[in-house]
């Protein structure tokens, strides 16, 4: 396990969608982010196991900083382009992703191109050095 300050995951969630749609795409991102990622970049993502008092071990939690972001639909879109410019890995999420089967929601995607999507957020995986002027204008999510 490579353990340092020089990754963080950074999390971009719209601040006009309700909590448990923000939760979801959350959820949903985290597990496309790790799908993505080449057995190097895991090893970058310090994932560990926590033993507790008793020995019980609560597994592979990263070990590294996951800061959650809110910002509009507009701002998220400036950030998908420019993680997309600086080659930070990413998984984003759309509305067209929720109800329905996802068969149909694979047709409600098709039907819209990039800036007709409304953005629920975008999560990432890179150097801080790269992510933070990008994200530096946003505030927390509370």
């Amino acid at each position: 396990m490579v353990h340092n300050d020089k990754y963080k995951f950074v999390a971009v969630i719209n601040e006009k969608i309700e909590t448990g749609k923000a939760l979801n795409a959350i959820a949903h991102m985290g597990l496309g982010l790790v799908n993505i990622a080449d057995e190097e970049t895991k090893e970058k993502m310090s994932f560990i196991d926590f033993p507790d008092k008793d020995d019980e071990a609560h597994k592979s939690i990263s070990g590294l900083s996951l800061i959650v972001l809110k910002g509009r639909n507009g701002e998220i879109k400036k950030v998908r382009n420019q993680f997309k410019e600086e080659n930070i890995m990413f998984v984003d999420f759309i509305e067209t992703m929720t109800g329905d089967t996802y068969a149909e929601q694979l047709v409600k995607t098709k039907e819209l191109g990039q800036e007709e999507h409304n953005y629920f957020g975008i999560l990432a995986f890179g150097e801080i050095d790269k992510i933070n002027p990008i994200t530096k204008k946003l505030s927390l999510w509370r």
